[in-house]
């Protein structure tokens, strides 16, 4: 009998699974493993969200492999070290796994490879519809404008998804470690894990996505981000499958994959950009404890502000519109480092991912591949638009439940300052001087999450 093992990364999943499905036809009998490195945690990757939602992952994962006569192993220590022993015990012929684009993921490959030689088999479009440097400009090894890497995209003939195996043998020898239990920061979070992330694409309608995917209160994004982060639901999978629905509101979501896939590609390119400006400004960025711990608490006075970030503080997750508004609060209106606030949303988000939050954090603070740098996006404008009837706001500031209307969006208004909210951060006045500097105000922005 001929061994393979897979190992499980950022692919916790059955279905559309490239490695799983290599290893299940390498070999008689297939091993699936997972590594909790210390690693992870040493560079600040292990928020507790996070934690809590992959151990519910796993823990799926575990349950599905059973069903179909295998069983998830878990290790902890280091990822290469405790693949490679498992190789050893089993006397494998191939270990398999997910290309990945990070910093991280590279150095993980790296050391596999040297561990492994020959046997590592790592597989493309498993994290991404589209693999990083499967399409690139004439000349250049990435895309640093969305648009024309949209129609490249559109151009590339994606793969079949893959049916998830019905049933998987495993030898009996190799033993893990419980997976254990994690608590997160947040109050509640989303069903961990493939099963739930399956339920939740039935359960969501595209047709209105095109028009409500702004909408603050209507909240009618589809909440798939976590799952797509943690692999349990496959981003190429999806995209045929919002193709096969048809209309505006699915090829809107699709648009929304591929700004996932623009952003891996930019980054497996210039894996720097998790860190460093991808186009520096020679920014000065102010230096203000007080206002960024104001921010981070979501006190700063201007009520769409303080909405998002109780959202996020709350549930781990935050409306894409309102990421795009804090995020260009703290960078264009308090003028802090973009780097402070990306590191913020890492440690609460449960779908933070490394390309995407990073990158859109760029985007917001004019370092990244926005070809208008000078982009400002107006709070109150913003909050006018996309929270009409101040209904966002009210769900997660109660304090100013009673104003009415838009009026909320205003408490400095009011005949008094409405009891435990505080006075705005920055002076309403002085913001919309701000925004005459010679900054090119935008009054609507653009949304790059599904």
């Amino acid at each position: 009998m001929t061994v393979a093992v897979v190992l499980f990364t950022q692919d916790l999943r059955l279905h559309d699974n490239p490695a799983l499905h290599a290893a299940r036809t390498a070999a008689d009998q297939v091993v699936p493993l997972f590594v909790t490195d210390p690693a992870i945690s040493a560079a600040g990757f292990d928020a507790p969200n996070r934690r809590a939602f992959l151990a519910g992952c796993l823990t799926d994962l575990d349950a599905s492999l059973r069903r179909a006569g295998s069983r998830l192993l878990h290790r902890r220590g280091d990822t290469a070290e405790q693949t490679a022993r498992l190789a050893a015990e089993v006397d494998a012929v191939s270990v398999h796994v997910a290309a990945g684009v990070s910093g991280y993921a590279r150095r993980r490959e790296q050391r596999l490879r040297r561990a492994l030689g020959d046997r590592l088999q790592v597989h493309d479009g498993s994290v991404t519809a589209v693999p990083p440097g499967a399409v690139t400009p004439a000349g250049r090894d990435h895309y640093a404008v969305f648009t024309p890497y949209h129609r490249a995209w559109q151009q590339v003939r994606r793969r079949t998804p893959l049916p998830a195996p019905r049933t998987l043998s495993t030898p009996d020898g190799p033993r893990g470690t419980a997976i254990g239990e994690a608590r997160p920061n947040a109050r509640r979070l989303p069903e961990a894990g493939e099963s739930a992330a399956r339920r939740a694409w039935q359960r969501w309608h595209t047709e209105s996505y095109a028009q409500l995917h702004d909408d603050l209160a209507a909240d009618g994004t589809s909440h798939l981000s976590p799952y797509l982060h943690f692999g349990c639901l496959s981003a190429n999978e999806l995209a045929h499958l919002a193709e096969r629905r048809e209309g505006p509101g699915a090829e809107a979501f699709v648009r929304q994959l591929v700004w996932r896939d623009f952003h891996h590609q930019v980054l497996a390119a210039r894996p720097a950009a998790a860190h460093a400006d991808y186009r520096t400004r020679h920014d000065r960025w102010r230096t203000d404890e007080a206002e960024l711990a104001a921010w981070q608490q979501g006190r700063t006075g201007f009520p769409i502000i303080d909405a998002g970030m109780r959202q996020l503080a709350e549930t781990g997750w935050m409306h894409n519109r309102a990421r795009l508004l804090t995020a260009s609060f703290l960078a264009k209106t308090l003028y802090l480092d973009w780097r402070l606030g990306a590191r913020h949303f890492l440690a609460h988000l449960v779908d933070g991912d490394l390309a995407n939050n990073q990158l859109n954090w760029q985007w917001v603070a004019g370092t990244g591949t926005d070809t208008r740098p000078n982009r400002v996006l107006n709070p109150l404008a913003q909050a006018d638009r996309y929270d009409p009837d101040g209904a966002y706001v009210r769900r997660w500031v109660p304090e100013l439940a009673e104003l009415p209307g838009r009026e909320i969006h205003r408490p400095w208004r009011a005949g008094r300052r409405p009891a435990g909210y505080p006075a705005p951060l920055v002076a309403p006045d002085a913001v919309a001087q701000r925004l005459r500097e010679g900054r090119e105000i935008d009054k609507n922005g653009s949304a790059k999450e599904s």
